[in-house]
């Protein structure tokens, strides 16, 4: 007897929020209703057009249900609500519609926050959150185009506010969570169910407080930092390569830069132990600082990269970036324990100006 198809929403149509959209919708599990707001008339005129080396292209691609806000969305009840827009405490609103079970698939630390209490302060019991770590290649090319590359996995795990130590699900929670990752697993993408995730988003912001930083702060892909020139043979290929370690910098790159960005990350190991998570593969390994830069420069290296990280793409296109809740937050967490993370604060200040200048309006979009 096949499981009951269930409702659930997902607000936000960008790059992950399409993607997961389609998968979910692919698990012949759920009936999909998505919250497109900036793209809205796009896709309801021509459909989502998804180009997918792991799903292939989907030309004019629809959920089930397309709406242009969370009050016209809010005619029925979900068994889950899923979060895939930018986490942006400046600006964005807390949704206050009661729901079974949300869904975070939102980047940085400390998100699930401001939701819990506002769900808590109405009386209706304990809020059931389920937060994510996403990994995924995609890039919203166009108000209706998204590009997705070979792969996505997302791990869960249940929100227990104030308690990142427990290391074991109840018997709900295990429920809920196979329940929901039992749509995304069928749906086709790669899924991990673990008993405590604060640890892991910890180590997933690594990646963006290493990166997402270098790259926004010199408008460059990370080719920029990991790709070697060119072979002999490609002249008539340079410009589609670009960019790449040019050998005149070849030297400072790898003494200067690349020191810089495992002290960085280091400071992400003295914050975690701060936190009590201990050095295992469960915990945070302290070799998690030079494996993120290994993983990164072997993707990088490849000439086929082409990805741009979501927040330089966010600078480029003069959207608000996430600056709060993955660097902000870091930088709080690490003043409450009276961890030093001076690099992770330069980067943070810096960060912020970049933020004031979009938020004002004094940034315009630029191609790169």
């Amino acid at each position: 007897m096949s499981a009951p198809t269930k409702e659930v929403l997902v607000v936000g149509f960008g790059a992950v929020g399409s993607i997961y959209s389609h998968i979910l919708k692919r698990s012949g599990l759920a009936r999909v209703t998505v919250v497109a707001r900036s793209n809205y008339d796009a896709v309801r005129e021509h459909g989502m057009d998804i180009q997918s080396k792991k799903y292939g292209n989907i030309p004019a691609w629809r959920p089930d249900r397309l709406v242009k806000s969370v009050t016209e969305a809010a005619d029925r009840q979900y068994s889950y609500v899923v979060l895939t827009t930018k986490a942006l405490p400046e600006i964005a609103k807390t949704p206050s519609h009661v729901q079974p079970t949300y869904v975070l698939m939102q980047n940085g630390l400390g998100v699930e926050r401001d939701l819990y209490v506002t769900i808590k302060d109405l009386a209706q019991g304990d809020p059931k959150i389920i937060s994510t770590v996403v990994w995924i290649g995609s890039n919203l090319t166009g108000k209706n185009q998204v590009m997705h590359n070979h792969f996505d996995r997302v791990t869960l795990g249940m929100y227990r506010h104030g308690d990142c130590l427990t290391t074991s699900n109840r018997e709900e929670e295990s429920a809920i969570l196979r329940d929901f990752g039992g749509m995304l697993e069928s749906g086709g993408t790669e899924l991990t169910i673990v008993p405590e995730i604060q640890r892991h988003k910890f180590a997933k912001t690594f990646w963006n407080i290493a990166f997402s930083s270098f790259s926004t702060l010199t408008n460059s892909t990370l080719p920029a930092i990991f790709r070697p020139p060119p072979p002999e043979g490609m002249d008539g290929h340079v410009r589609s390569y670009k960019p790449y370690v040019a050998p005149i910098t070849e030297r400072l790159v790898r003494e200067e830069t690349l020191p810089v960005l495992q002290l960085i990350l280091e400071e992400m190991v003295a914050l975690g132990r701060a936190m009590g998570w201990p050095d295992e593969e469960d915990g945070l390994p302290s070799q998690l600082a030079s494996a993120t830069i290994s993983r990164t420069a072997a993707l990088h290296r490849s000439p086929e990269s082409a990805h741009i990280p979501s927040m330089l793409l966010d600078y480029r296109n003069a959207s608000p970036i996430e600056v709060e809740v993955i660097f902000g937050e870091v930088v709080r967490m690490a003043r409450e324990r009276s961890v030093p993370v001076p690099r992770i604060e330069t980067l943070y200040a810096l960060l912020t100006v970049i933020q004031n200048q979009i938020l004002g309006g004094f940034k315009s979009p630029t191609s790169s």
